[in-house]
């Protein structure tokens, strides 16, 4: 790997490994609401909101941040009032019990109109039309949460990408593979790839939070009923499932409490990181290996999510767990071989698992997910593995991730709007 391979992909990962909080579709409608606003410079009179169908599913049924409150026009009216684009991801931190009112007076006012953008250029696509008296601003973010595309006021270009050279990002430029991925994960200084460790940190803080209450639907504290300890026990497995899902619980059901998020969901980056570290520190794993174990399931995650996209008919966390088989893997001794194995057996088991809508029960699919990436990694460290000749893997571990991925951009594309359609048809 050459030293810019090395220095590109630190960025990315920077990039990609970030702190959100909330759902972070709604989250990101929120950020551009957050700026139109600061560019009119007032409050806006009139508001339209136009969205991409994938961002439109993710945002409709999942917990707004600080208000207890569900879906788009309470994340639009605090991203109005309260929201601070310099926050990014976190752009609804700082409501309050008194600004949330305020929110809800301005959500029932008429002023926000919500619509899906049909021509959208993009699957994450936001695009914000804000006035006052004679004073328009338009507003766009598309491809990445937190990218802005295009600015105007009152008729004058503040911001257009294709007019800028910063068309592209390091995501965009970089090509990754698997070896790529495992060299940079092994042999990169500990001390570059040390800021990881507050994703350990981040998300375990929310899995203990959600553990002190009732979140969602609390699939984190299933083991906890009497007939699930006679089903499930107490094991390592089980403290996996939990830890994971609890944090998931507490995402999705708005709790204002940051996660860290990959490729610019929470779920993803719980799960790309939960079951990674649980297991280091229940096999009593050294700093060092957990660095490297969850730089090995954050990059992985990265990677697949370059060619599948940010948003998708498949589900983000079925992705994070390939990464998470990959860490677990590691930490178990594995081979690169034997890692090549785990993502195998990912892929030939789990594609195909539907992403219809950001929602409380997440947490079932991100436990489905943990508890396969720690069989697939268990089956590839016995060099277990799914071969050439059953459905989609191929030999070629890269070729078997493109497979994957051309099935949930190009196959799956007809099932994202019959997705859509049955969501907005209820």
């Amino acid at each position: 790997m050459t030293e810019n391979d090395t220095i590109s992909i630190i960025k990315l990962m920077h990039a990609e490994v970030v702190p959100a909080i909330g759902c972070t579709e709604p989250i990101a409608v929120a950020l551009a609401v957050s700026k139109a606003a600061e560019v009119l410079g007032a409050q806006p009179t009139n508001l339209i909101v136009r969205l991409s169908a994938n961002v439109l599913k993710n945002a409709m049924g999942v917990g707004i941040p600080g208000t207890g409150m569900y879906g788009l026009p309470i994340a639009v009216a605090i991203g109005v009032l309260v929201g601070k684009s310099e926050y990014g991801l976190e752009v609804l931190k700082d409501v309050t019990p008194s600004t949330l009112e305020l929110a809800k007076t301005y959500m029932d006012s008429g002023v926000i109109s919500i619509e899906q953008k049909e021509d959208a250029t993009d699957k994450l696509y936001i695009e914000v039309e804000a006035t006052n008296g004679n004073d328009r601003v338009m507003v766009i973010i598309s491809r990445d949460h937190t990218r802005f595309t295009h600015m105007e006021r009152n008729g004058e270009i503040l911001l257009s990408t294709t007019a800028s050279k910063e068309i592209t990002t390091t995501s965009d430029s970089l090509e990754l593979t698997f070896d790529k991925v495992c060299d940079f994960a092994k042999q990169t200084p500990l001390d570059d790839l040390r800021f990881i460790l507050q994703a350990a940190e981040l998300n375990q803080n929310v899995a203990l939070e959600s553990s002190k209450g009732f979140y969602g639907h609390s699939i984190g504290l299933i083991g906890n009923h009497p007939i699930a300890r006679q089903v499930m026990g107490d094991s390592m497995f089980t403290r996996i499932l939990s830890t994971t899902t609890s944090a998931c619980d507490m995402r999705m059901a708005g709790a204002l409490i940051p996660v860290m998020c990959n490729s610019g969901s929470g779920n993803q980056g719980i799960t790309a990181t939960l079951p990674v570290t649980i297991y280091a520190e229940e096999t009593g794993a050294s700093e060092d290996s957990l660095i490297r174990a969850l730089t090995l399931s954050h990059l992985m995650a990265i990677y697949i999510k370059q060619s599948l996209g940010k948003l998708s008919a498949l589900c983000g966390a079925m992705i994070a767990g390939i990464g998470s088989s990959c860490g677990i893997t590691y930490l178990m001794g594995g081979t690169r071989d034997q890692i090549s194995f785990s993502i195998k057996n990912m892929i030939g088991n789990l594609t195909g698992i539907i992403c219809d809508g950001a929602k409380p029960s997440c947490s079932i699919k991100v436990m489905s997910a943990a508890s396969t990436a720690v069989i697939s990694a268990l089956m590839a460290i016995e060099n277990k593995v799914i071969t050439q000749v059953e459905g989609i893997v191929d030999n070629d571990v890269d070729q078997t991730i493109r497979n994957l991925t051309r099935i949930g951009a190009e196959g799956m594309l007809e099932t994202d709007r019959l997705i859509l359609k049955i969501m907005t048809g209820k």
